[in-house]
């Protein structure tokens, strides 16, 4: 750097080689208060190893050299191999020896689900396409377990901490990854409109062999070895484990026909395929094809909703990094009171989300609980829906605080908007969700129970809330013509658990914050309205030390 730079440089350098879980208050508490104390130790010192210049690093080169197809070798025969960037390998064997993918399965104690949460809010703060077949691989676990001796190979060989990337069979393999293919062209959303058929090759029933013959339009983590998919057998659409190789070693029948030009999560490979007579083996029963996917679906929702909250953060953490060391008007940007009042809400937001995303996990522990099962029906869709309906917006509020230093390709953001809206999408859009709110308030008697018993411990502090959830209440009794209101319910419910868990557990900054600025007025249309007399330093220090 010459002189003359050295003399006209105002920018804060870059934002790594720190602590991405003890630089974050609400997090740390958070896992303190839903999970086991033991995990924090763990997880500062994998704070510590995901916020190196080197992680930063490895996810910015995944990122810049997408993954290639080769679809054919060179003498025309088919080869449907997908071609990855060492970062991509790099980041996935990091991934995978942490136990982020299916460490709760392999490991299963109390508070299991809320540590990988955290550890995998950050990863998501580094790395984004990594978390496709790390999700899927989670959610398949409980979608396979005891569903018979066909399947028990493949769930030991999940729960694996060994990243294998090799294209060989699985039983030759030290570990797998499982992916998924639901959506096809003429349906998206609406599977049951699906057209891929399976016929049985011999016996029908669970663990059985079929044969599928279709297409699906977006085919998740292609390069995954083993894929739950959806297909019409004679009993209706089902759902089949469909291996990439043969039990006799040949490739199976999966040709992939292009790889998606997508906005974002250019790290990983989506793709469009066709089967051609591919072997599957049924799960579960013929025509129980979406519950036997959604017990994979539910836990992918989960993380749909938990990845988007570390990805705001660490625009969240970027922007307030950025404001400390840029000066503007002759002081630092962080001193300018509108400043203040945009990071605290951009903090605020964040503080909610994370607090929202950590309870959900702690009742994913809670298996056998009625009251918890209860909860994860209704809330897991709460939370994916809400919480990736603000990232974002939160993501391009962060960008404007870096200005123009925001808004190019090598700086910490673009990468992360164009992220953003992708977990919304994924698992289904933001009106599937909430329409499945309203289906587990129409269909499951105590729901209400269940959520009263989460949001009645707040009542009678502050007069905003309880006015707040007596109107929720009143709205929720009705729900028979709910459909046009659904999304504005389904965010009020959002808001009610969120302000709940912050009478009940966050400091005061945030507490009032919150409820002064989404309680009494409702959601500001943009960050930075936080009202006269807030903490804004408080808020602004539980997002990023």
């Amino acid at each position: 750097m010459s002189s003359a730079d050295a003399e006209l440089r105002n920018d804060p350098g870059e934002l790594a080689g720190y602590n991405l879980f003890s630089s974050h208050s609400a997090l740390a508490e958070a896992l303190a208060r839903e999970g086991d104390g033991a995990d924090r130790e763990p997880l500062a010192a994998l704070g510590a190893r995901l916020g190196s210049a080197e992680m930063f690093a490895l996810g910015e080169a995944a990122n810049r050299n997408p993954p290639v197809l080769h679809a054919l070798d060179r003498f025309g025969a088919r080869r449907d191999e997908v071609e990855f960037h060492p970062a991509w390998h790099e980041l996935m064997r990091r991934l995978v020896s942490e136990g982020l993918h299916t460490g709760p399965w392999s490991q299963p104690r109390r508070g299991a689900h809320v540590a990988r949460a955290a550890g995998y809010l950050m990863w998501a703060e580094i790395e984004n396409g990594t978390q496709c077949p790390a999700t899927m691989s989670y959610g398949a676990v409980p979608a396979l377990e005891s569903r018979g001796a066909r399947f028990e190979p493949w769930v030991r060989a999940l729960k694996s901490r060994d990243y294998d990337p090799r294209f060989i069979p699985a039983a030759a393999k030290r570990g797998v990854l499982i992916g998924m293919g639901m959506t096809e062209r003429q349906g998206g959303s609406d599977v049951r409109s699906n057209t891929t058929r399976a016929v049985a090759a011999d016996v029908r029933g669970s663990g059985c062999e079929y044969r599928l013959t279709g297409h699906k339009w977006f085919f998740s983590a292609p390069m995954c070895d083993a894929f739950l998919v959806l297909a019409q057998a004679p009993g209706g659409l089902s759902c089949f484990l469909v291996p990439r190789f043969l039990p006799d070693g040949g490739v199976n029948a999966l040709y992939l026909q292009r790889l998606k030009d997508k906005l974002g999560n250019r790290s990983n490979a989506s793709s469009e395929v066709e089967f051609a007579a591919a072997l599957g083996w049924l799960v579960g029963e013929e025509g129980r094809g979406v519950p036997a996917i959604l017990e994979m679906g539910v836990y992918t929702r989960l993380d749909n909703a938990v990845a988007s909250a570390g990805l705001m953060h660490q625009c969240v953490a970027q922007a307030i990094h950025h404001a400390r060391g840029r000066r503007a008007f002759g002081a630092p940007l962080i001193e300018a009171p509108l400043m203040r009042n945009v990071l605290a809400d951009l903090a605020l937001e964040c503080e909610a989300a994370v607090m929202l995303v950590m309870r959900l996990a702690r009742a994913y522990d809670a298996r056998s609980d009625e009251s918890a099962a209860r909860l994860r029906r209704l809330l897991t869709p709460v939370a994916k829906y809400w919480i990736c309906k603000r990232a974002p917006p939160l993501v391009a509020e962060a960008m404007e605080v870096l200005g123009g230093s925001g808004y190019v390709e090598d700086g910490p953001i673009a990468r992360r908007l164009r992220e953003s809206p992708l977990n919304s999408i994924w698992e289904g859009s933001g009106n599937i969700m909430c329409l499945d709110v309203l289906r587990a308030l129409a269909r499951e008697a105590r729901m209400f129970e269940a959520l009263e018993e989460l949001l009645a411990p707040a009542r009678g502090h502050d007069p905003r809330y309880d006015r707040f959830v007596a109107a929720l209440g009143s709205d929720l009794a009705d729900t028979a013509d709910g459909e046009p209101r659904a999304r504005d319910l389904t965010q009020r419910l959002a808001l009610a658990v969120q302000a709940a868990l912050l009478l009940a557990h966050g400091p005061a900054a945030s507490c009032e914050a919150f409820l002064a600025s989404r309680l009494a007025s409702g959601p500001p249309a943009a960050f930075g309205t936080l009202p006269r007399g807030v903490d804004t330093r408080a808020l602004m220090a539980r997002a990023f030390l």
